[in-house]
């Protein structure tokens, strides 16, 4: 897969969080760019993000990469707004509904896209090394069907 990704940022959003070049207007980042850290602790451990633009814990529009490991899971979920989800690379599986089954998933190879309303029961699994793009609106936040898959709940 070519590692170059061009990434085109809404008019007036500014970069936040890694080194790229800004303009008032325009965000552009390249993948040597991205600086990956812990995912938030509202995902299960293992997960690295690297935000592109806007802040997700804020009100208005932002874009983020997920890097989840082989065998991660996230179970079943809902967020209060739309998300836009771009697979980069790897494989990632998207099932719908409470019951968080890995074989009812669907398998969604790099370049695969989808968007969800808000609302919309869903679990997710990567199969190897799985980079996905999210773009939402913030304040960003998960929901687990099920409290005690809440990663959160542990601390």
């Amino acid at each position: 897969m070519n590692k170059l990704v061009f990434v085109i940022a809404a008019a007036g959003v500014l970069a936040a969080g890694a080194a790229r070049a800004q303009a008032p207007d325009h965000t552009v980042v390249t993948p040597g760019e991205l600086k990956w850290v812990p995912a938030p602790d509202a995902l299960p451990k293992g997960a690295q993000a690297a935000l592109l633009y806007g802040d997700p814990s804020k009100n208005g529009p932002f874009a983020l990469r997920l890097k989840a490991p082989k065998g991660y899971r996230i179970p079943p979920h809902t967020h209060p707004r739309q998300e836009v989800v771009t697979v980069i690379s790897g494989d990632f599986r998207l099932g719908m509904g409470p019951g968080g089954d890995p074989a009812a998933a669907q398998a969604l190879p790099a370049g695969s896209f989808f968007a969800l309303p808000p609302g919309m029961v869903h679990y997710a699994s990567a199969d190897d090394e799985t980079v996905i793009q999210l773009n939402s609106i913030g304040p960003w936040t998960i929901n687990y069907v099920n409290p005690k898959d809440d990663p959160r709940r542990a601390k």
